[in-house]
């Protein structure tokens, strides 16, 4: 596949890897894109899996609504169901970063149906968030959650002086220079596509109760976190596996910043390989 269609919308996708395989669906986060996972492909490709990799909403032009209600989980995680359907798989193992994590667990907590395993990267189990921001530090590591609530600040600072400020804020989390200045690069050059990637944040109050009662996960589950995460603290991932009722691994990759995709492909590849023969070998 090349794209995938959901009301109106098309969806570009990579898509590599045999056909009949085995599909393992990869979603990125913020201000990433399918690309952002090349380096974690490439193991799984070598395995002998099909792998998929989406830009989601928002971040195609042909897929980017403008109502900030268009961005609610629901609708994210039926992007994805589209995405399984047209790939004709019945079920995925589905592995999500940032953003793309957070949509996986929504995935996995109510259509558990659609999915062999899930390999959730650097976002905790929704409810895990809620308590360590009641209980931690965890609201303040999470501060540009808030800022990116505000009406064109954001896009102002973000594209102020050729993006300077976000080549600074993204080399601070963590993320090498090169790929932070391409992100950003993107970014000032689409302000369509930055106004919609904000969105996903801009809807984030309309989803407060969906976060509130997401369920327990009962997929085979992994979840990866590094120690050195900016937004994600250890509070918020130690308690995770709280929230799953299946077979359940905690993997921490130590002196790695939230960018694991980037900075640790071949550790997480196999952290997803590891997870997908897992099921299999208990069966």
């Amino acid at each position: 596949m090349e794209s995938f269609s959901r009301d109106g919308m098309r969806f570009a996708v990579v898509d590599e890897g045999p056909v009949g395989a085995e599909t393992v669906v990869l979603l990125h986060g913020f201000p990433q894109s399918a690309r952002s996972w090349s380096g974690v492909s490439r193991p799984l490709l070598a395995a002998g899996y099909r792998v998929i990799a989406p830009d989601q909403r928002g971040y195609t032009p042909q897929a980017r609504p403008r109502s900030r209600r268009a961005y609610r989980l629901h609708e994210l995680v039926a992007d994805v169901v589209a995405l399984i359907d047209a790939a004709g798989a019945g079920r995925v193992h589905l592995v999500g970063h940032d953003w793309g994590g957070g949509v996986a667990w929504m995935v996995a907590a109510t259509r558990p149906d659609r999915l062999h395993t899930l390999t959730a990267v650097s976002a905790p189990h929704p409810r895990a968030v809620v308590t360590a921001m009641l209980t931690s530090g965890q609201a303040w590591q999470a501060w540009h959650v808030g800022f990116f609530q505000l009406p064109w600040l954001p896009e102002a600072a973000i594209r102020a002086r050729g993006g300077r400020l976000a080549v600074a804020m993204l080399e601070r989390s963590g993320l090498d220079a090169g790929r932070a200045r391409a992100y950003a690069d993107r970014l000032v050059a689409d302000p369509d596509g930055l106004a919609a990637a904000l969105r996903w944040y801009r809807a984030m109050p309309l989803d407060t109760r969906v976060g509130l009662s997401a369920g327990a996960v009962t997929v085979p589950t992994t979840y990866v976190w590094s120690t050195d995460d900016i937004a994600i603290g250890r509070r918020a991932a130690e308690s995770t596996g709280r929230w799953v009722t299946g077979p359940f691994d905690f993997k921490v990759l130590e002196g790695v910043s939230h960018w694991i995709p980037e900075q640790a492909p071949d550790a997480l590849a196999a952290y997803i390989l590891d997870r997908i023969r897992g099921i299999a070998s208990a069966t």
